[in-house]
């Protein structure tokens, strides 16, 4: 079989600082597409010096719709599947053998990273720790890490998250949902638990609500599948 064709896709707003080091690693594995999301900063213009495919979107409008460009642009170029990660340096772009062999070995559409939840300051820990449980109620089965970022998405899926209207971090707990009710496999993978400098774009609130109108939504969306 030809090795599966596979981006590597990086939302990134005000990163100036890591974007340049998370490029240049990633550049090592995977051709690179950085979505700026409306940064005030240099961050697209640092990203092009490096090397990278860029495309600025503006005003800034969440990463939901920054990853949903990043769809579009991959499936117009006919890639097989898209690995994403941060640009606050908080992924290993050196890990990214474990998403493709994944891949490569299942064949599922959706390859997720996990991280280890005691190695987390004590809000996140918390939070991701509470956030998996109610999550994994709602779809009605084990998931191990609702919100990481880093993934491997197959060219299948993206297709089937154009039409969501989720803009920001919540796209990527839909992601799942979608997966899972249309009857496509998730595969995980451990990864590092990194938290260094960076700066969280969660609003803490907003954040909150939104993802409990997810798990709602999640809930019913399961429901109504097995009915």
């Amino acid at each position: 079989m030809e090795k599966p064709r596979v981006l590597a896709l990086i939302p990134a707003f005000n990163e100036s600082v890591h974007i340049a080091n998370v490029i240049y690693r990633t550049k090592e594995f995977l051709p690179v597409l950085v979505i700026d999301d409306g940064s005030h900063d240099r961050t697209a213009a640092i990203a092009a010096e490096c090397g990278a495919d860029v495309f600025r979107q503006l005003p800034n409008q969440g990463k939901g719709r920054a990853l949903k460009r990043g769809f579009q642009t991959a499936i117009e170029r006919n890639y097989d599947a898209v690995i994403t990660l941060d640009a606050d340096g908080q992924h290993t772009p050196e890990e990214i053998p474990l998403f493709t062999d994944a891949f490569g070995q299942t064949h599922s559409d959706l390859v997720i990273g996990y991280r280890q939840f005691n190695k987390m300051p004590l809000v996140r820990r918390c939070s991701n720790t509470i956030g998996t449980i109610l999550f994994s109620w709602a779809v009605g089965c084990p998931v191990r890490d609702n919100q990481s970022g880093y993934r491997l998405i197959s060219n299948r899926l993206m297709q089937t998250m154009l039409d969501s209207d989720e803009v920001g971090f919540e796209y990527e707990v839909e992601m799942i949902v979608r997966c899972l009710q249309q009857g496509m496999s998730i595969s995980w993978v451990p990864i590092e638990t990194i938290y260094a400098n960076e700066k969280s774009h969660i609003r803490p609130i907003r954040h909150t609500c939104n993802f409990i109108r997810m798990v709602l939504q999640a809930r019913k969306a399961m429901r109504t599948k097995a009915a």
